[in-house]
């Protein structure tokens, strides 16, 4: 295992704090789930050679859903992928009508990201990139830029809203090659989404149309092309907390998504896309509820149902869906114990001893839970080294049975007013520590 970087440590440390998954050092932490990781290291690869993927990616609240993601999302970095990864929102949906689709592309725009630029906001680097390797195309051949540019992307004309992508790209050159920094920002906010309204992108690009609620998945195709032709292996798109669309109280709204993720689902499953993947995470209840989940339509359900041998034991990872396997009490000892590492220096470290008294104690208090839902287990043994830290008199002994800890029992699962996109008032079920 390489070095922990300083950065990293406090990264991680802050996050596991916070209860959210660190986006630096994933590989400092990550214990089991070998055989799924594999899986979707075979899916990068497919995405790398032309093909496509899509998976769902299901597992209770706490289980470690986005902490998956996001180390997949690392993984597609080094295999040369771009990414773009959002959550979903009552305001960024993949489907609607009131500009909640456009947010959520242009939320993902933001967080477009590379490996050079894993933090996000590398649009205008890839952008960048595809114009200069364009223009030293164009010296070699002893052509205009523009006329190579247009060469190079003359097949997004086939592809809908093909022309008016290539078309920004070029206006992005031209603001280039005439230093006009206007016209090279007008360009970049039209790929992240930004324009509202086509009046606005006429006036700035002279192009008639923008991205919007009708186009998001169309404009992801695009990108995916023109990362390629940037020189990237391919996109991967990921979208996390889709039970966003389970709480949606309007049936006519949840069709809606699950239609759109229906298209992408057959799209991917026949073919039709290339060097394009999708990681959709979310909860149970979110696939298999027959009243609201993906299951009540009916075309998803079918192709979304799991492997009847996959039973008694047996696995099937092959399939769209992945459902993760909970960690077991060894797995939350090596988890604890890379926590350890990480927060302690080798002379003052815990000895084992107190990280099984504390798994116990976790146990005594939450049963099962506290490895299966491991979130708030880790919060609080993170707090438990903070105060040991801090307070260097004290035993750790004698803080184990002050541990204060509570079953992770997910978000507040209330209710999207697709009218007014609020939530109606639910029950708090956020979790606290205290020493």
């Amino acid at each position: 295992m390489s070095k922990l970087k300083p950065r990293e440590r406090d990264a991680i440390v802050q996050a596991l704090r916070a209860g959210v998954v660190p986006k630096l050092g994933l590989r400092h932490i990550q214990v089991g789930r070998v055989r799924e990781i594999e899986e979707l290291v075979k899916d990068m690869d497919r995405i790398s050679d032309g093909g496509s993927a899509i998976r769902f990616i299901i597992g209770e609240y706490g289980s470690g859903k986005t902490f998956f993601m996001n180390l997949i999302r690392l993984v597609a970095l080094e295999k040369g992928l771009v990414v773009m990864f959002a959550d979903l929102a009552p305001d960024r949906r993949i489907h609607a009508t009131g500009g909640q689709a456009r947010g959520l592309y242009a939320e993902m725009a933001r967080n477009l990201s590379t490996r050079t630029k894993p933090d996000g906001g590398a649009l205008a680097s890839v952008v960048e990139r595809f114009v200069s390797q364009a223009h030293r195309d164009a010296e070699e051949r002893d052509l205009p830029t523009g006329s190579v540019i247009r060469e190079r992307l003359g097949h997004f004309e086939e592809l809908t809203g093909g022309f008016e992508f290539a078309e920004v790209v070029r206006r992005y050159w031209e603001g280039h090659e005439t230093g006009d920094d206007e016209l090279k920002s007008a360009a970049l906010r039209w790929l992240r989404g930004e324009f509202a309204t086509r009046t606005d992108a006429r006036k700035a690009l002279g192009v008639r149309t923008i991205i919007d609620d009708a186009n998001v998945y169309d404009h992801l195709k695009l990108v995916s092309a023109f990362v390629c032709e940037a020189g990237y292996k391919g996109l991967l798109v990921g979208l996390d907390e889709m039970v966003n669309l389970y709480k949606l109280t309007s049936s006519q709204a949840r069709n809606a998504n699950y239609e759109q993720i229906l298209r992408i689902l057959n799209d991917v499953l026949q073919g039709s896309a290339e060097n394009l993947g999708f990681l959709m995470g979310g909860t149970p209840e979110f696939l298999m509820n027959t009243r609201r989940g993906l299951y009540s339509y009916e075309a998803l359900q079918s192709r979304l149902a799991e492997n009847t041998f996959a039973r008694d034991g047996l696995v099937d990872l092959s399939g769209p869906v992945v459902r993760l396997a909970s960690l077991t009490p060894e797995d939350l000892f090596v988890l604890l114990a890379n926590v350890r590492r990480i927060m302690q220096d080798d002379a003052g470290a815990l000895p084992d001893e107190a990280l099984a008294a504390f798994m116990a104690h976790c146990s005594d208090r939450i049963g099962e839970a506290y490895f299966r839902t491991p979130r708030n287990t880790v919060t609080a043994f993170v707090n438990l080294l903070s105060v040991l830290e801090q307070n260097p008199g004290i035993e750790w002994s004698d803080l184990i049975e002050k541990i204060e800890v509570s079953e992770d029992l997910g978000e507040d699962m209330a209710e999207v007013d697709e009218s007014t996109g609020a939530q109606d008032p639910g029950d708090d079920d956020l979790i606290s520590f205290k020493l």
